[in-house]
């Protein structure tokens, strides 16, 4: 390909209250870190740091030095507030916990059986009389 020929790809980025999405046309052989700086999505979002940030093409994790190809979609990715891995540990350890200290609920009794079915079955062993 010639580098005078052009492809349209966008660069996107969101935050919690906005999202942005640039249409941009780029030379074919550009990379991805070309195409970022191209868009001019840095500038908007000054809070991007190429070199820690982590991109993708449609929701696969990409190389800054990675080439593209017609339509792409470059995405911007932001760092994770929470680790996934360690909210659930916490969330399964607080199931643990109301286990293990929340006892019988009213009405059942330690086997789990409910303490009216018990009652009537005990009321049918009974002669009527």
């Amino acid at each position: 390909m010639a580098s005078a020929d052009k492809i349209e790809i966008e660069v996107c980025y969101a935050r919690p209250d906005t999202q942005l999405i640039l249409p941009v046309k780029v030379e074919a052989d550009c990379t991805i870190e070309e195409a970022i700086v191209h868009s001019g999505i840095l500038e908007e979002f000054p809070e991007i740091d190429l070199t820690a940030t982590k991109v993708g093409v449609f929701g696969k994790l990409a190389k800054l030095n990675g080439n593209l190809r017609p339509g792409d979609r470059i995405e911007i990715y932001r760092p994770l507030i929470a680790d996934p891995k360690e909210v659930r540990r916490k969330r399964a350890a607080e199931g643990k916990q109301m286990k293990k200290g929340g006892g019988a609920a009213p009405g059942v009794d330690k086997k789990g059986a409910d303490k009216k079915d018990a009652d009537k079955k005990e009321d049918d062993k009974k002669p009527a009389g």
